[in-house]
């Protein structure tokens, strides 16, 4: 999975004279759903499902986070973490069920150096429903969101080094490899591997002829 601890809330920066600072997350039903999964934001009620798939060691770590050690700590999770305009969770539509987590930092709020006017976008997802492209179409919806909705400029991901499967995940929604390697020691884990920066770059994907698609079913 990637690199993803949500600690802090969407703060919104502008500076003077920006052209195309990000817009304030509009006040609109900003689901996002594919025939799979849908984004929704996270509810008090999915506290169960958050635990059951957090509390597996083989999830957190690989995302720069412990275990989740009860269902309590998970409802404070919820609560206090999650509870942002820049945080999702993935459910699984044919279930219900939380399983998943998705969404952005801002330049104020990444875990790595980016621009005023770029993100940095990061997931996981329980154990049981890995290598079943779910992460790529999450991925995909959280993109268009960001360039769509949000106009940033460049998108950011990155993951440890030891987790070469986000990488793919990353390269399948259209991000590159920048080549950057960062220590991000304020994650679990953090001081002993590396984190791959990658990027997504609207401009050059529209070039291309690989622009995300706009309709993302808000």
């Amino acid at each position: 999975m990637a690199v993803l601890i949500f600690l802090c809330n969407f703060t919104a920066t502008m500076t003077e004279g920006a052209a195309r600072a990000p817009s304030p997350t509009p006040h609109i039903n900003d689901n996002m759903e594919t025939a799979t999964i849908l984004l929704r934001r996270w509810r008090e009620t999915d506290a169960e499902a958050l635990y059951k798939y957090a509390s597996d060691p083989e999830v957190g770590p690989r995302a720069g986070w412990p275990a989740h050690r009860s269902v309590e700590e998970s409802l404070e999770i919820i609560r206090s973490v999650f509870a942002n305009d820049s945080t999702w969770a993935i459910v699984l539509r044919e279930t219900g069920e939380a399983i998943g987590c998705i969404g952005y930092y801002t330049h104020a709020t990444s875990n790595i150096d980016i621009g005023t006017h770029d993100c940095e976008v990061g997931y996981w997802l329980g154990h049981p429903y890995w290598n079943r492209g779910i992460c790529t179409e999450a991925l995909r919806l959280m993109v268009a969101y960001c360039v769509n909705v949000m106009h940033f400029d460049n998108i950011y991901a990155d993951h440890f080094t030891g987790n070469p499967a986000s990488g793919r995940v990353m390269e399948k929604c259209g991000f590159v490899d920048t080549g950057r390697l960062n220590r991000c020691s304020q994650l679990l884990g953090g001081d002993s591997q590396m984190v791959r920066v990658y990027r997504y770059s609207p401009e050059e994907q529209q070039a291309g002829g690989n622009m995300v698609s706009k309709h993302i079913n808000l």
